[in-house]
Parts: C-alpha cells; sequence; structure tokens
C-alpha cells in the first residue's frame, strides 16, 4: 500500500514550506534516508528525507509550490502500485526565480535584494518556457542578462550541471573582506562586469513574496514596531586596525595550517573586538522580556554575510570564550556554509548582539535595524581616507571608519550605548588589546 510523503515542519515557526528541488524523480528508487526534495522553509533551504524503501510513485506538488505543513508531496510505494489521488496541497504556485534564498533574520534595511529579485524574474522570462528550467546561479543570470548571453547555449560546470558565472567568460570584479585593506567585509560580494552592460528593457512586475522575504518583513515589522530605536555613531582612527592586519598575516598567512597559518581579515578584526567591548560593557549584552530585562551569560554574536539571494547572520556562539584565532576560523566556516546554504536554522538565531556592515558597498555610515532579541546592533561603515587633525594639530591624510549603533530604548540607554562605543573605539585604535 503506498505510503504518503508529508511536508515536515523543519522549524520552531514554519507553518508552511516552498518545494524548489525535486531530488529524485518519479519512478525512481528510494531507501529510508533518502534525500527526495529541498524545501525552503523561514529559516532556510533544507531537504526533506524519506523514511520508507520503495519507488517515487507519484510527484504532488510542483517546484515553485508552497505546501502547508502536513500536506502530502509525494506517494512511496511498489512498482507498479497506482498512486492514491488527492486533492492539490499547493497554497501558492511562486514562478520559477531562478536558485532558492536561504531564509534569514532581518537586520538592516536595503533594497539591493528586491532588486536582485527583479532582474532574476526578467532573466528567467528571457531563457525559460513553463516546462523548461536552466540551472544557474542567481550572479550568473544577472551577468547574461547584462551582456545578452542565452542561457540555453552554455553548458554549466557546477552542481548537477548548475550555470555558473565562471562558464560565462565573462571577467568579474570582485571585492573580498580576505584581501581588502581599506575596508571591512562581512563576506566576498561579486560585482558586475565594469564594462557597460546591454540595454535593458524594462517592465512592470508583480513578484510573488517568498518565504525568506516573508521572514524579512516579520522581523523588520516586529523589531521597528515594537523596539523604540535609537541611533549613536562614533568615528574611529582606522590605521591601527589595518597595520594590525597587515603585521600578523606577514607572519602568518604563508604559513601551513598545522604550522599556525592564518589569514585574518579585518572582519575578524571587529568581531572580536566587538565582543571585547561588550566584556567592558556587558550591560549591552542584554534582552526584553516584557515583566524582566535578561542580561545574558554569553556573548552569542551574530554578523551578517551577504549572498546572492538576500542575508543571513550566523552567530559565533560564546564569542567572549574565544580568541582572535578561534573567531575568525569560525566566522569562515559559517561564512561558507552561508554561501553553500548549507547554514541550520540553529546557526542562525538566538543571539545577544549583532554586528552589520555595508562597507564593501562604500556606505560610510548606516543604522541596521536591531535583530530580535537583542538590545543593539552595530554598524561598520567603510574606512575612507579623508584628511584629519592629528595630535600635533597638523593636517594629515587618515582612513577614517564610522561606526553606528542602533539601541532598544526599552532595555539600555544612551549612557549604556555610549559607554559601548567609547569602549569598541579604545580596542580599535589599539587593537593589540584583544590579543591579551
Amino acid at each position: 500500500m503506498a505510503i504518503l510523503i508529508e511536508m515536515p515542519k523543519l522549524s520552531d515557526t514554519m507553518t508552511v514550506g516552498t518545494l524548489v528541488n525535486w531530488l529524485k524523480k518519479e519512478g525512481d528508487r528510494v531507501s529510508n534516508g533518502d534525500m527526495i526534495a529541498e524545501v525552503e522553509t523561514d529559516k532556510a533551504t533544507m531537504e526533506v528525507e524519506c523514511f520508507e524503501d520503495g519507488v517515487l510513485l507519484k510527484q504532488y506538488c510542483k517546484v515553485g509550490e508552497e505546501i502547508a505543513v502536513g500536506g502530502s508531496i509525494a506517494a512511496i510505494g511498489e512498482k507498479g502500485e497506482t498512486a492514491p489521488s488527492i486533492e492539490s496541497q499547493a497554497t501558492q504556485e511562486i514562478s520559477n526565480q531562478g536558485e532558492p534564498a536561504s531564509a534569514t533574520t532581518a537586520i538592516e534595511e536595503i533594497s539591493t535584494t528586491e532588486f536582485t529579485q527583479a532582474e532574476e524574474a526578467t532573466s528567467s522570462s528571457i531563457n525559460l518556457n513553463k516546462d523548461e528550467r536552466i540551472k544557474a546561479s542567481p550572479l550568473a543570470r544577472r551577468i547574461a542578462l547584462s551582456q545578452g548571453i542565452d542561457l540555453k547555449l552554455i553548458k554549466g560546470t557546477g552542481p548537477n550541471g548548475r550555470i555558473t558565472k565562471a562558464d560565462l567568460g565573462v571577467e568579474v570584479t570582485t571585492v573580498d573582506n580576505t584581501t581588502s585593506e581599506s575596508q571591512s567585509s562581512s563576506s566576498a560580494i561579486d560585482i558586475l562586469p565594469s564594462s557597460s552592460p546591454t540595454s535593458v528593457e524594462f517592465q512592470s512586475l508583480e513578484l510573488p513574496v517568498s518565504n525568506m522575504r516573508k521572514s524579512i518583513a516579520n522581523a523588520l515589522v516586529s523589531s521597528k514596531t515594537q523596539a523604540p530605536h535609537f541611533y549613536l555613531q562614533i568615528e574611529i582612527n582606522g590605521a591601527p586596525l589595518v597595520s594590525l592586519r597587515k603585521e600578523l598575516n606577514d607572519k602568518l598567512s604563508e604559513l601551513e595550517p598545522e604550522q599556525g597559518g592564518i589569514k585574518f581579515s579585518l572582519n575578524d578584526l571587529t568581531l572580536k573586538a566587538a565582543a571585547e567591548a561588550i566584556k567592558r560593557v556587558p550591560s549591552i549584552n542584554r534582552s526584553w522580556h516584557g515583566s524582566i530585562i535578561k542580561q545574558h551569560p554569553n556573548i552569542d554574536l551574530a554578523f551578517g554575510v551577504a549572498i546572492d539571494d538576500g542575508l543571513v547572520t550566523p552567530v559565533i556562539r560564546s564569542a567572549n570564550k574565544k580568541s582572535l584565532r578561534e573567531v575568525s576560523q569560525e566566522a569562515k566556516i559559517l561564512i561558507k556554509k552561508a554561501r553553500g546554504k548549507k547554514l541550520a536554522p540553529n546557526e542562525m538565531t538566538g543571539s545577544t548582539f549583532t554586528v552589520t556592515n555595508l562597507g564593501m558597498f562604500g556606505i560610510s555610515d548606516f543604522y541596521g535595524i536591531i535583530n530580535p532579541g537583542n538590545a543593539a546592533i552595530l554598524s561598520i561603515g567603510a574606512t575612507i581616507k579623508r584628511p584629519i587633525v592629528n595630535d600635533k594639530n597638523e593636517i594629515v591624510i587618515g582612513q577614517v571608519m564610522k561606526i553606528g549603533l542602533s539601541g532598544d530604548h526599552r532595555v539600555i540607554d544612551g549612557a549604556v550605548a555610549a559607554q559601548y562605543l567609547l569602549a569598541l573605539k579604545e580596542i580599535l585604535e589599539t587593537p593589540s588589546l584583544m590579543l591579551v
């Protein structure tokens, strides 16, 4: 007798899931433990496991359809058996937008994600019809659109024949936090070719709301309406931080890992400094719980990672107990998982403080929206060279970094936030302090 496979509840807050990829086809033999589909939840893109042996008799939903938790997505039985008939389980059909987007805890207002989705939808309409799906990364789609490349003529070399930017043969400028000396970055961001793109015909679009955008919208509305935000900003001299990074990497980056080799980014140093400053001002490591304010014993430090499809915020647990090397290594692992859409929900939740960064876009100052459950969020701008007055009253070229802080006035006041920013300024301008 055929057994129905239902949409599982893959996170505590999940009510629906969007089927983004079938890993098994109708007629394929499956075994207990096989992964048969990929589903986008409100937290991440995750795989659905089959707990039965047999043949996949029927797929009840299509790629892009949204299914309620508990709804049937497939039938497993014996070869030749007829799958039971059921009513459609789809709650909403979502048009193809390229690769699935990982869900994220929203921490800042940024319009580039919506623009990316618009571009991807446009390129998909050019290259796809209802019964055909070209596997290509969102970046490859954007490049193909700007360069007038027909993806149907490209053979992909990525996983499962997926087309990547490397398959297009187009030079792409890359800004990476592991090499940039002038600005800190939470992830590598791919920029479109510098040559003038071919003209694109703009059109009116109605873009479906993905689970990721729903999660972002809900978190932003909740944070902005429930937490009374206040804002402070401080300028720091970024030269000592850049100098320390160069000194460490000159000594360590060429060594093998077993010999202690490592390469630090400015982001690594900023994350470590943020945690060290919280140790000096622990009252900023709090959260609002209605009748009580909870001060957390550990610093669970979230940081923003920009990916093709949006923004995710992985968490470094107990950052207060970790060395600079440990913070750097864990951040790199989490960034790699984020880019591969392999972050588990518990790796993106439960933070007590968040650091976000738009320096890679050349943004000098901004204020993030507080991550729900945090008392504050730190916003790191680009390091900008500009004239400054030094200790000798001389006008010289300095490297200035502006750091903003958004605070929840229910939990902390301006004095606490100011004390924290002053502690952070001292550490970043004397960065050797974080090494002891």
